[in-house]
């Protein structure tokens, strides 16, 4: 017989008693503090959508995290992950003093002064000997910490570093070049009010990307009118919710999309009105889809005929189409072919600027460049596709004799030792440089290979915020105010630039001795003394945040000195979208500026309307040239290029670094965050394991062309034959109490490669790695 648990009878034990009332005491004090404990306003710093939430502090713990409902775009919403952002501010070890790596390896703790003393000395050395553009800045943030990044410009323009590089250039730099080409900038699906959304490897019930991602998938789910198509080599989450699940081949998305384009202008699909009226061109691009040979595209994809020109008809028939790629294809074959073919997608069906379509939107501040005129690093001649050195070449720019070979590498929130391709030729390139400077709250395996370590102030220690503004029609703007003082020994990356800078004198004297006069005079003395110094000075623009941090951010209120760059911002929304600053409720740029300092649950600071969408596009009379002429030539050549990159020795197409429930960035520097896959296990197909003789929680060997590791195995019946995957965020080697370090899951990058990468932006093959998966014994 059942029933509810014996209640425990301590009052038979009096001491027992009285310890079991003590700790009730205890107890009900915490909460009732926490309970009258206030709740502070931030955002989560997992993903692009920096969802809104507020944390109650227990000290110096998050002890509750919940969504912020006055947030402006994410209206309380928020996932697992952010509620465990404890182990971000709280978890792992922190650093609290600058390092200095010796002769030996081993590492001494300095002081500041003595740190930047060193360092500005020894960059000096190398911008004299070798030209400032030896000296290479990677990193500015991560997906909440954008404030660094735009003091660290300063510093790099007044040294003449002319290089640099980011996680963007791991993934979205091709679809940057194709959107520069086409519609002159980046565009955003406007996926809550789409009558069909379409996801080409990209699964956002787990991924995000979309605000609301779960709420909004499960409305289209719902409603009969729309439609979801997925287009992944996974049956995902996102996939089970699907209308359509398109489940082809690994790598064979160009085929794919390709088809459906096929069938749109085979079977005249196509939105003629809005091709005549708004874009040029189409005629040098319709003959090139005319000769698509679909029942091919469908078999090299594994996909059924019939349900591409299903797919294909109900899109054309759809009063709007929003779509999104991401990394399952960003960082797979042709990957910059594949960000055209999507594009053409919508824009032959007209579905751009209207509601429930694609939408160009405003920046606060571009995260990339956005043009058609292409830079080339000095060694390798490979092409910077939005100004970035894509990553797969930083480790030959340096492992070579070039006299033009970068020399030094300034690496700021960010981990390239763990995240690049091929792992262990990054730390040969590494240990081949003449300085490396690294700027992160932990000790990382980039910063173990670092000759200074510099400690940050964490993500809420410090004034923050993030420059994924990519919103319509009404775009929005966080700062975040710090929860907590900064932890004493870090300070935040504004502040180390600024002593770097100092120490330098890279900046006119008398140019902070005027700016400073103005400021005490007020925001307009002060905006006109900054016009007259840009007007005598070409290299004041450059050093902007610099000036802004050293004479507009003392006058700032709260201490929000690291602010004072976003006054600059201010003023290039104002002058860039004046009428959508208006309508979103900000009279002035100053206005503008004062209400991002106030707005605790973010501010909108654009509000644009369908039409005035068209300006956006700078093309002549605002119309979309539809052709990309070598990306026209690949799509031809699809007949002749290889579907399938594995072979006898590798089988199996690993993809490195799959999204799952529990797992994050590595700004996560502790695995006790996740509830579930606790080791990172490798997901293969029932198939694979009955044929490779492996089951489920046993333990596996993979192979690749670049390195091996090992991984506990889970039977997946979402994989299909020959694809398997490991997680991301693994693999950190973390302290431990011994003095050592642990490495929990696979660090995926020992197994990736620096030759698969796409043939114009360079971007690597992280999701399609050729394997072989082996039983280990035991």
């Amino acid at each position: 017989m059942s029933g509810p648990p014996a209640r425990t009878e301590v009052s038979q034990h009096p001491q027992a008693a009285a310890a079991h009332q003590q700790r009730r005491r205890v107890e009900d004090k915490q909460m009732t503090h926490l309970a009258e404990a206030p709740w502070h306003k931030t955002a989560c710093i997992l993903c692009e959508n920096n969802c809104g939430i507020q944390i109650q502090l227990d000290g110096r713990r998050f002890a509750k995290i919940r969504g912020d409902k006055q947030h402006v775009l994410t209206d309380g919403y928020t996932c697992n992950k952010a509620l465990r952002l404890d182990h971000y501010q709280n978890g792992g070890t922190r650093l609290t003093t600058p390092l200095r790596r010796e002769a030996d390896g081993s590492f001494t703790p300095i002081d500041w002064d003595t740190a930047i003393a060193e360092i500005a000395a020894r960059l000096k050395t190398v911008r004299d000997t070798h030209g400032g553009k030896s000296i290479f800045y990677y990193g500015g943030g991560g997906q909440g910490n954008h404030l660094g990044g735009s003091y660290s410009g300063a510093l790099m323009r007044a040294l003449g570093a002319g290089y640099r590089s980011n996680a963007l250039a791991q993934e979205k730099t091709g679809e940057g070049w194709v959107d520069a080409h086409l519609t002159g900038g980046h565009t955003t699906g406007e996926f809550e009010h789409a009558e069909v959304a379409l996801f080409i490897g990209k699964n956002p019930w787990q991924t995000h990307g979309v605000p609301r991602a779960r709420t909004v998938l499960k409305e289209i789910a719902k409603d009969p009118a729309r439609t979801m198509i997925v287009i992944d080599p996974v049956r995902t989450e996102s996939a089970d919710l699907a209308d359509i699940h398109l489940q082809l081949r690994p790598g064979t998305d160009a085929w794919c999309l390709s088809a459906i384009l096929g069938i749109l202008v085979q079977e005249d699909l196509i939105d003629h009105a809005f091709l005549n009226t708004r874009t040029t061109q189409a005629p040098e691009v319709l003959p090139h889809l005319a000769a698509v040979d679909v029942a091919r595209c469908a078999e090299v994809s594994g996909l059924d005929e019939d349900l591409l020109r299903t797919t294909a008809r109900r899109i054309a028939r759809a009063s709007s189409l929003s779509t999104y790629e991401d990394l399952g294809v960003q960082q797979g074959p042709n990957s910059t072919l594949v960000s055209y073919l999507n594009k053409l997608i919508w824009l032959l069906t007209g579905n751009f600027a209207k509601p429930g379509a694609m939408q160009p939107h405003s920046w606060s501040a571009p995260l990339a460049q956005y043009s058609t005129r292409v830079r080339h690093t000095p060694v390798t001649g490979a092409r910077m596709l939005g100004g970035l050195v894509p990553a797969n070449v930083i480790a030959e720019e340096i492992l070579t004799h070039h006299p033009d070979r970068f020399r030094a590498m300034v690496i700021e929130s960010s981990n390239p030792a763990h995240s690049l391709a091929d792992s262990a030729t990054f730390r040969k390139a590494l240990a081949a440089l003449d300085l490396v400077v690294v700027i992160d709250i932990a000790h990382t395996e980039t910063g173990r290979l670092a000759d200074y370590v510099l400690p940050a102030s964490s993500q809420f220690e410090k004034w923050e915020a993030t420059f994924f503004n990519v919103e319509f029609p009404r775009n929005n703007f966080h700062l975040r105010a710090p929860l907590l003082d900064a932890l004493p020994g870090t300070l935040p990356e504004p502040e180390i630039y600024a002593r770097l800078i100092r120490e330098l004198d890279l900046v006119p004297r008398t140019h902070l001795t005027v700016l400073r006069t103005a400021a005490r005079l007020g925001r307009t003395p002060f905006k006109l003394a900054f016009a007259a110094l840009a007007a005598v000075d070409k290299k004041v623009l450059g050093l902007a945040p610099h000036l802004l941090y050293e004479t507009l951010g003392p006058t700032l209120p709260d201490g929000a000195r690291s602010a004072a760059v976003l006054w600059g911002l201010a003023q290039r929304i104002g002058r860039a979208y004046p009428k959508a600053m208006r309508r979103a409720g900000h009279k002035t740029a100053d206005a503008l500026f004062d209400a991002m300092l106030a707005g605790r649950s973010g501010i909108t600071f654009t509000e644009d309307e369908y039409e005035d969408a068209w300006r956006y596009v700078p093309h002549p009379g605002h119309r979309i040239p539809l052709p990309i002429p070598e990306l026209l030539d690949l799509l031809d050549a699809l007949d002749t290029t290889p579907s399938v990159h594995t072979t006898d020795e590798f089988p199996i197409v690993l993809a490195a670094g799959q999204r799952r429930a529990f797992t994050a960035n590595t700004i996560f520097r502790d695995n006790t965050w996740r509830k579930r896959d606790p080791d990172g296990a490798l997901r293969i197909s029932p198939h694979d394991a009955q044929q490779f003789g492996l089951a489920d929680g046993a333990r596996a060997q993979i192979t690749t062309r670049s390195g091996t590791a090992q991984a506990t195995v889970e039977i997946d019946d979402r994989m299909q034959a020959g694809h398997a995957a490991l997680p991301n965020g693994f693999g950190l080697d973390l302290p431990t109490e011994a003095g050592t370090t642990e490495r929990t899951g696979v660090a995926v990058n020992t197994l990736t490669d620096l030759h698969w990468r796409d043939p114009i932006a360079g971007t690597p093959w992280h999701k399609h790695v050729p394997a072989r998966i082996e039983p280990l014994p035991g």
